[in-house]
């Protein structure tokens, strides 16, 4: 490969991406790739050391390299977990189990193509050589072989569970870091993700409406939903970072980031706790969802339950600790028997994909 000059070069390295992870471009019919740019919530900088002044709009007007280099690894990170989503669920075309689900399936691997466009835009035409080498690269990761920047975006989606409830509380994180962005100070990177937002609450509608087909059906054990649950949450948890972070509280500072309730905070920020807060925001919301969802679940079984915060994490101080699904810390060898219990296994797989082969595991979709 040659090296970007342009972002129509960059262009020709997406569509070789795409060929080179086995998407069929044809699948996407005459859907249009291109950026997008939403309003912003303030032409003036919403909050940090740089408050009131305008919105940086070109990289020259950020005041340091530090700066530039955190704001850029914020885009990369971004794009990262966009072309990966794709390559995870790319499997899953030739099972979906309605036209509709194939149908919203594309639409959602779209919008993620289009979001990682998105980002590789900004890299391209705003951080000169090193954005084009970073945009490079993004299309050179590969989820399949465990070398995107981001846990979460290098497990296995398998089937539709999975899919769903990725959709439903990986992509809600998708939201939060979205959201956060959307105050950032340096204005194309906040215009780019408010256009961004609207895509993505499809995306989460896919998974709840998903999973509440799954749950109206009946076909699926809840045991193994609540396995999903587990993977995906305690997974999901990691994507907001270490407590205590300096990377956020920089990111604060220098105003490239904000909180997720930022629009309508009315405290100071605590600086040193900025993950540890989006994150309590997220499993909130997390558990209004597994409310509505455990209306759906049979009288006599076990409701649907969050994974402790301690559970099976990949980062912060937790990780590696043999923590429970419900934050008892157990021996080693007991955490593994436990994990294989906790967790989806090669069974449940199993279980899994003779049902999927089978008519009728999910409820027909209700749009109203």
């Amino acid at each position: 490969m040659t090296k970007i000059s342009t972002f129509d070069d960059w262009i020709d390295y997406f569509h070789h991406w795409q060929k080179d992870i086995g998407y069929d471009a044809a699948l996407l019919g005459d859907y249009k790739f291109e950026t997008k740019l939403g309003e912003l919530h303030s032409p003036d900088i919403e909050f940090g050391d740089f408050k009131g002044q305008q919105k940086w709009q070109r990289v020259g007007q950020i005041p340091n390299q530090s700066i530039r280099d955190a704001l850029m690894n914020l885009i990369v990170y971004q794009g990262d977990t966009e072309f990966a989503s794709v390559e995870q669920q790319k499997n899953l075309l030739d099972t979906a189990p309605t036209e509709y689900d194939r149908k919203a399936l594309t639409r959602v691997n779209s919008e993620e193509m289009r979001h990682g466009w998105q980002m590789c835009y900004l890299l391209v035409n705003y951080f000169g050589d090193s954005g084009k080498l970073e945009a490079r690269k993004l299309l050179e990761r590969r989820a399949f072989r465990g070398d995107r920047l981001l846990g979460s975006f290098n497990a296995p989606v398998n089937n539709w569970l999975d899919f769903f409830t990725y959709t439903e509380f990986v992509d809600r994180d998708g939201k939060y870091q979205l959201t956060m962005l959307s105050h950032s100070s340096f204005a194309p990177l906040a215009e780019s993700v408010t256009a961004m937002l609207k895509e993505e609450h499809f995306h989460m509608f896919t998974g709840h409406t998903g999973l509440t087909r799954v749950l109206r059906a009946k076909k699926i054990p809840v045991p193994i939903v609540q396995k999903y649950f587990n993977k995906w949450l305690s997974t999901a948890y990691d994507l907001f970072g270490t407590n205590n972070s300096s990377s956020a509280h920089w990111a604060y500072t220098w105003g490239i980031k904000g909180r997720y309730d930022e629009h309508a905070a009315t405290e100071p920020a605590a600086k040193d706790k900025l993950n540890d807060l989006a994150r309590e925001h997220y499993m909130r919301e997390s558990q209004q969802l597994l409310d509505q969802l455990n209306q759906l679940v049979p009288e006599g079984q076990a409701k649907l339950t969050a994974p402790d915060l301690k559970f099976n994490r990949s980062i912060g101080e937790h990780v590696g600790k043999p923590y429970s699904v419900t934050g008892e810390l157990l021996s080693a060898a007991d955490y593994q028997k436990h994990l294989y219990d906790a967790l989806p296994n090669a069974e449940d797989e199993k279980i899994l994909a003779d049902i999927i082969q089978g008519k009728d595991w999910v409820s027909q979709i209700q749009l109203n």
